[in-house]
């Protein structure tokens, strides 16, 4: 096998994991959101921390450096509009990421605190709950968008 080859089977792995994991996300989140019961959303959305960070942090900061070297081994010119228009996606979808992950906290804690309590979700924890689902599902049709321009690179 080829160095790029090798490299572009790699990126492609870890391209799944992030949309797997992203996709993952978005299910647990609408189970979470459709359920509004404290102790289904605690435990839904302590395993979203986790899928965060085992999977989806590892594999979104190793991709770039992936994709920067696959793209000096194929000898593409970095300033290829399709390869900027990834990258400025992909930028998007980080700064969509980086308050759900936020989000995933906050609600995991608030679930906490009204099971502790024997109480329902909170109006703002109900209010979070569908922020967070509006945002994975952008994010996660910005990363349907790059995956596209990965493999047709049109521009």
């Amino acid at each position: 096998m080829t160095l790029y080859l090798l490299l572009k089977t790699l990126h492609t792995l870890l391209a799944a994991v992030l949309f797997g994991a992203a996709l993952a996300g978005v299910c647990l989140a609408w189970r979470a959101s459709h359920s509004r019961e404290p102790q289904v959303v605690e435990v839904l959305f302590s395993n979203l921390v986790r899928l965060d960070v085992w999977l989806i942090a590892p594999a979104a900061l190793l991709l770039p450096l992936g994709g920067l070297v696959l793209a000096k081994v194929a000898g593409w010119p970095l300033d290829q509009r399709w390869l900027l228009w990834s990258v400025g996606l992909y930028v998007l979808a980080g700064l969509c990421w980086l308050p759900l992950l936020w989000l995933q906290v906050r609600i995991r804690n608030q679930a906490r605190r009204a099971l502790h309590e024997g109480a329902l979700l909170a109006p703002e924890t109900v209010g979070q709950l569908a922020l967070r689902l509006k945002l994975s599902g952008l994010a996660l049709v910005i990363l349907l968008a790059i995956f596209a321009l990965m493999v047709v690179k049109p521009l």
